[in-house]
C-alpha cells in the first residue's frame, strides 16, 4: 500500500512512518516544514520521501495528493497545544488546522476514493462522570477550544469519506516531541517533591505500541470508530508520575494534588479521559500493552537516545 502521513514532525506520525516501512508499505511523509524536522535516530523515516504540505491550503492538499495517489492517508497533522489555543490570537490558526485543514484532506480522499484514518481525543466530551466513554458516544461537549476543534475534524471525516477510521487517543507519550514524561524526567534532576494532579484519570498512549495498531487498522477496511490507549487500567497524573520516577530510579516525592489547587492551566480539562477500548478486540485488533511496560521502554530508548 501507499500511505500518505500527515504531521510526521510530531510524536505519532514518525513513529507511524517507521512502523509502515517496517512493514513494507510505501510511506509518504508530510509536515509543515521545508524538510523532515523529526529526531534523526537512524530509523527509516529519514530516508523516506517527505513532501513539505500546508493543510489549511486546499489547493495544496488537493495538489499533493492528486499527485500521490495514495491509498490511504494517515492523518497525525493537528495544533495540539491545548492551553495555547485558548488564545483568541490563536484560535483562528486552530480551527484553520484542526477543523479546515483536517476537511481539506478529506476532501482530496473523496475525490481520491481513498481510506482515511483521523487521529482525535477524548476531549471531544466533558470528561464527566466516572464510566468510560464508548467509542460511538456522540454526546459530545469539548469543555475547551482544542476540543471543540478536534470534534469539528470528526465531523468532516465522518461526513465526507465512506471508508474512515476516527482513532481517539488520550496522553499520549514518544520520544519525538514534548510529553509528560520527558517533562517528569527532566523537573526530576533538579526537585525532590513535585506537585501533580490526581483528579484527572485516564490511560497513558505510547505512540510506538499506538503506530503498530494504526497500521494494523488502515490494513483492514474496518472501518469506523475506535478508542485506543495502552492497556492496564485507568489512573491519575500522580499516579502516572509516580510511576515514571519508580522505574527511572529517580527520588521524587508525587504530592497528589485537585485540578483547581494546581490552578496552572488555562484550557479546562476533561476529569474522566476513560476510555472503553473493548471495541479493538471485538472488531479483531490486538490491545497495546500495559502502559507501566509501555513506560519502562519508553525511559530505556529515550535514554539510549541520549
Amino acid at each position: 500500500m501507499k500511505i500518505f502521513v500527515t504531521g510526521v514532525g510530531g510524536q505519532l506520525g514518525h513513529d507511524v512512518m517507521n512502523e509502515l516501512a517496517k512493514r513494507g508499505h510505501a510511506g509518504v511523509g508530510s509536515d509543515i516544514a521545508p524538510t523532515y524536522s523529526g529526531i534523526q535516530d537512524g530509523t527509516p523515516v529519514c530516508a523516506m520521501p517527505y513532501v513539505q504540505l500546508d493543510i489549511t491550503d486546499s489547493a495544496a492538499v488537493s495538489k499533493v495528493l492528486s499527485e500521490v495517489r495514495p491509498d490511504a492517508v494517515i492523518h497525525c497533522a493537528a495544533w495540539t497545544a491545548v492551553d495555547a489555543a485558548e488564545d483568541a490570537a490563536n484560535q483562528p490558526k486552530v480551527r484553520a488546522i484542526n477543523v479546515d485543514g483536517t476537511r481539506h484532506i478529506a476532501e482530496a480522499c473523496r475525490a481520491l476514493d481513498c481510506k482515511m484514518m483521523y487521529i482525535s481525543t477524548d476531549y471531544v466530551f466533558d470528561g464527566q462522570g466516572t464510566e468510560p466513554w464508548q467509542p460511538d458516544c456522540t454526546d459530545y461537549a469539548p469543555l475547551n477550544v482544542y476540543g471543540e476543534t478536534k470534534l469539528g475534524g470528526e465531523l468532516a471525516v465522518r461526513g465526507l469519506v465512506e471508508r474512515s477510521f476516527i482513532v481517539r487517543i488520550a496522553w499520549v507519550f514518544g520520544l519525538n516531541g514534548k510529553n509528560f514524561i520527558k517533562t517528569m524526567l527532566k523537573l526530576g534532576e533538579t526537585h525532590d517533591t513535585l506537585r501533580v494532579v490526581n483528579d484527572q484519570i485516564g490511560t497513558p498512549t505510547y505512540t510506538l505500541d499506538l503506530a503498530r495498531l494504526l497500521v494494523d487498522m488502515i490494513e483492514s477496511d474496518k472501518y469506523g470508530t475506535y478508542h485506543a490507549t495502552n492497556e492496564g487500567g485507568y489512573i491519575s497524573w500522580a499516579d502516572f508520575a509516580a510511576e515514571i520516577f519508580r522505574q527511572a530510579g529517580i527520588a521524587v516525592t508525587v504530592v497528589p494534588v485537585t485540578t483547581a489547587e494546581y490552578g496552572l492551566s488555562t484550557a479546562a480539562r476533561p476529569f474522566n479521559s476513560r476510555l472503553d477500548k473493548s471495541k479493538l478486540t471485538a472488531c479483531g485488533f490486538e490491545p497495546l500493552p500495559d502502559w507501566k511496560d509501555a513506560v519502562g521502554r519508553y525511559i530505556m530508548d529515550f535514554q539510549n537516545q541520549g
